[in-house]
């Protein structure tokens, strides 16, 4: 399978929140995209990861990716090393994305960060002729995408550019709606989380259209890269007149 795309999250229903709207754009353009978990997200206060699995197919579905993966890495114990690591490398180097999409490096939830720095070494490591990785019992050829993006959770950071999702966002917020268990449902007689509350969604509009107003547009998300980027044509950039 030749990927386009493929996005990391720590949790299902990370993608969904921080960049789903992008994912969304990018299918509706034609690209091919993957989505990847690295935790099952059975830690989580509400749901399980049965529940959570088939909530995270139906977002998939929503946003017409190609496929979604869980790497089944323990939830609150996503330990960089070496065998982690692999288990991305190898996912990696058997989709063969152009570009990768991963969490930004300082975020509240360790497990976020932890996914950051195993996504960075994976993307670096997967390119290396001779380091070997099989799949199926055949050997994978190296693999490096050529960049990766980092996208917004809870902390904010000077982001390098800002996606225009205004005509993906209610795709996004149908992706976000499919976790049904972790985000306000009046029926539900689990515990309340900082997510399950109905402001908690109108935080994600409110950033989503602060960031869209920043370009002139009504929903936005950002992103930062380490890398220069290049364009082709001036014309193609969003400038918000003031």
């Amino acid at each position: 399978m030749q990927i386009d795309v493929l996005a990391i999250g720590a949790h299902p229903d990370d993608i969904e929140l921080s960049c789903g709207g992008t994912i969304a754009k990018l299918v509706e353009q034609g690209y091919a995209v993957a989505l990847a978990d690295v935790t099952q997200g059975e830690l989580g206060t509400r749901g399980t990861k049965e529940i959570r699995a088939k909530e995270a197919q139906e977002a998939a579905h929503i946003l017409g990716v190609k496929t979604r993966r869980n790497l089944r890495i323990p939830d609150g114990n996503v330990e960089v090393n070496k065998a982690n690591a692999q288990k991305l490398i190898v996912l990696i180097r058997e989709l063969k994305p152009t570009i990768l999409i991963i969490p930004h490096s300082v975020e509240r939830h360790p497990d976020h960060v932890h996914t950051h720095h195993l996504c960075k070494e994976a993307w670096y490591y997967a390119g290396l002729q001779k380091l070997n990785t099989s799949l199926g019992g055949e050997k994978q050829l190296p693999h490096r995408p050529h960049h990766y993006f980092e996208f917004m959770q809870w902390h904010e950071f000077d982001y390098s550019f800002i996606v225009d999702i205004t005509d993906s966002y209610e795709t996004k917020m149908k992706a976000v709606r499919a976790h049904t268990s972790q985000f306000f449902n009046p029926q539900s007689k689990e515990p309340e989380t900082k997510l399950s509350t109905p402001e908690f969604l109108e935080t994600i509009e409110t950033r989503a259209k602060y960031y869209g107003q920043r370009i002139g547009v009504r929903y936005g998300e950002p992103f930062l890269t380490h890398y220069s980027l290049g364009i082709k044509d001036v014309f193609d950039l969003i400038i918000h007149k003031r």
